[in-house]
């Protein structure tokens, strides 16, 4: 409208959130915590195909790695052994939850 003045774009925003924020906790819910570092995000993944194949790839590969890990293997040796680079081992190592010795 000619000549209202227009309110700010931050406490219209501000006043949005705070409607929002009263229509929430007035239908009766609440609050979640979540933990520090717990997220609904995977770590790397970006959902596109080609990091799915390149995922299901190294998921084929963990559990032999993983055996070499437990038998005290460094991974470097076993890196060597698959034909890799010791990056790629610690990354595979890393998304399955297990630990080279240096």
């Amino acid at each position: 409208m000619i000549g209202v003045p227009m309110p700010h774009p931050r406490e219209s925003i501000i006043e949005t959130l705070n409607q929002q924020l009263e229509h929430y906790f007035g239908t009766g819910k609440s609050v979640q915590e979540v933990a520090p570092g717990v997220s609904g995000v995977k770590d790397n993944t970006f959902g596109t195909a080609h990091t799915n194949k390149l995922r299901a790839e190294r998921d084929k590969i963990a559990p032999r790695l993983k055996e070499l890990a437990e038998a005290g293997t460094p991974v470097a040796k076993a890196a060597k052994e698959y034909g890799m680079e010791a990056k790629r081992a610690r990354l595979i190592a890393r998304e399955n939850g297990f630990k080279f010795t240096s």
